[in-house]
């Protein structure tokens, strides 16, 4: 793909925009993020992204609730996995932000969280990030978008796609299990007359209806042997390495498998989707779910959802078209033309205000960014963070 260089003067996203009441970006689930990142990074509409940019989104990404998109810093463990200062950590968390593909869900602190779910002992606040993407992916893909913000959805066009008429679907709707005859009245034809006889209903074989039938698994995939018996057997394997799962019978947990077995999964893909659905939902080792086969039925079609976000995205970067030529460059242009508006490239950082200065104090555990920032520019740190939240920052470096 042909990345402009127009993109370069993005201006970043900065103070309450990286909130997430207040951002422009849409939410996203984890691996749709992951690649509109590398997209950005690609793009280079940050001048300070690079490689270890993108191993620091997907650390975060793999660690991403699906649904929601959000994430747990947890800095320290981060530092060790990847064995990166922690400065550096900060300062590429801190561009994922002004990037616009990060937001801020809640900010770390020292109130005990544990206290407010009335539980003992105590548990500082994390950090929690969301995952989004900016505006400008969508408008540099030629997406439409409803809604604005957070909650803002890309419309995907279906008139090419048009499904069965009303008719054809429902011919091809299946009955239900409970009601396999179909009676039909009608009248005996005799000669020289009709018979008073009641009329008899008829009805069909529920055998020969049951012939008729194709038995899919829960994805809608056609049932095979051997299919079938690779599923028994990734059954056997969660069963054995993945706790929770163990109140769901067997056969349960094998109709679950079918489709595990039929796309030839291995036994370690299995375990490893079953204990990922498990610390999706807080599992430790005394949690024990009601119905452990519907958990797993209802992840993997949350799976096969996200499969098709991603064949989407991977269409629309096939059929991606650089920046200059896109709809909203020559809108750009032609504004810029019109109204002599300033062009993107001198486009200027927006004022620090006295809400992003607040904001910025808000959370002390960004000691590492503030110790970034004051390497780079220390008057502007001080300007942003405050003497008390910079001198902090100095104590802890000094205690490391």
């Amino acid at each position: 793909m042909q990345y402009s260089n127009a993109f370069c003067h993005h201006t970043p996203v900065l103070g309450a925009a990286q909130e997430v009441a207040h951002t422009a970006s849409r939410r996203s689930g984890p691996r749709q993020w992951l690649r509109v990142v590398e997209w950005l990074c690609g793009a280079q509409l940050h001048p300070r992204t690079n490689a270890t940019t993108l191993v620091v989104a997907r650390d975060l990404a793999a660690r991403m609730d699906y649904d929601l998109g959000h994430v747990r810093y947890q800095m320290d463990a981060m530092e060790a996995r990847l064995d990166v200062s922690r400065p550096t950590l900060a300062r590429h968390v801190r561009c994922l932000r002004e990037l616009g593909a990060l937001v801020w869900v809640e900010h770390g602190s020292q109130s005990n969280v544990r206290r407010r779910q009335g539980l003992e002992g105590y548990a500082a606040t994390a950090t929690v990030y969301g995952a989004v993407i900016p505006p400008e992916y969508d408008a540099a893909m030629g997406h439409r978008v409803v809604g604005s913000g957070y909650e803002a959805r890309v419309v995907v066009d279906q008139r090419d796609h048009a499904g069965p008429s009303g008719r054809e679907t429902a011919s091809l709707t299946r009955e239900t299990p409970s009601l396999t005859g179909v009676e039909v009245e009608e009248k005996a034809k005799m000669v020289g007359g009709l018979t008073t006889t009641a009329a008899r209903p008829r009805t069909t074989s529920p055998a020969s209806s049951k012939s008729r039938r194709k038995r899919t698994t829960i994805l809608g995939a056609r049932v095979t042997a051997a299919g079938m018996r690779l599923g028994d057997r990734l059954a056997r394997a969660i069963r054995s390495r993945v706790p929770w799962t163990r109140r769901a019978g067997h056969d349960e947990l094998r109709w679950v498998c079918a489709d595990m077995g039929e796309q030839r999964w291995t036994e370690e893909q299995a375990v490893r989707f079953a204990a990922e659905a498990g610390c999706l939902r807080g599992a430790d080792l005394k949690w024990q779910p009601d119905r452990p086969h519907r958990l797993l039925a209802a992840e993997l079609r949350s799976w096969q959802a996200q499969e098709e976000q991603d064949r989407q995205l991977r269409e629309d970067w096939a059929n991606a078209v650089a920046w200059e030529d896109s709809t909203a460059a020559r809108d750009l242009a032609s504004l810029v033309r019109l109204f002599g508006l300033t062009p993107a490239e001198t486009a200027t950082v927006p004022e620090r205000t006295d809400e992003d200065r607040r904001r910025a104090r808000m959370d002390w555990n960004i000691w590492p960014e503030v110790l970034d920032h004051m390497a780079e520019d220390p008057d502007d740190a001080l300007d942003l963070y405050g003497t008390a939240l910079c001198k902090f920052a100095v104590g802890q470096e000094a205690r490391l």
